[in-house]
């Protein structure tokens, strides 16, 4: 069982805090999958909305594939999002809470198949997110100067 990792949404570690993850498969049209496989994915404004029981992947690009000719897809369409309805079930009862929400942190192929690995999240605070650059900064002066000696 080997995965490859196709995009990652890299504002999302640095956002929010990222709880629990889900892993869901993303129900594809033929020229999407192939821009898939390609690498031609982008994840850095999307979001996941729950509508009903059913759990959408919203304003993700995915460029149209060049050789699919006039039945090409829209690169920002909605995706339906396959999960469990127990998995939905929590989703839902996690957004309900104060603050939280569902974003996509990656996209990947598994077997083949293209699966979405999504995660509650809760906001970051100004200053946690100052914290977390001072932090990185202050690391990165440590190995300068480790390297330096």
């Amino acid at each position: 069982m080997s995965f490859k990792v196709i995009a990652t949404n890299r504002k999302a570690h640095f956002e929010y805090y990222l709880l629990e993850h889900y892993e869901a498969g993303i129900e594809l049209r033929g020229s999407e999958i192939k821009s898939v496989r390609a690498n031609q994915v982008s994840l850095a404004e999307a979001f996941i909305q729950i509508e009903g029981n059913q759990a959408y992947l919203i304003e993700a690009n995915i460029a149209p594939y060049e050789s699919a000719n006039r039945f090409n897809h829209d690169p920002k369409r909605p995706r339906r999002l396959l999960l469990h309805k127990s998995q939905i079930r929590e989703l839902v009862i996690a957004t309900k809470l104060k603050g939280m929400t569902i974003i996509p942190v990656r996209i990947y192929l598994k077997d083949g198949r293209a699966k979405l690995d999504i995660a509650t999240a809760k906001g970051k605070k100004l200053y946690d997110k100052r914290r977390e650059i001072a932090k990185r900064d202050e690391e990165r002066e440590h190995l300068r100067e480790m390297s330096k000696r």
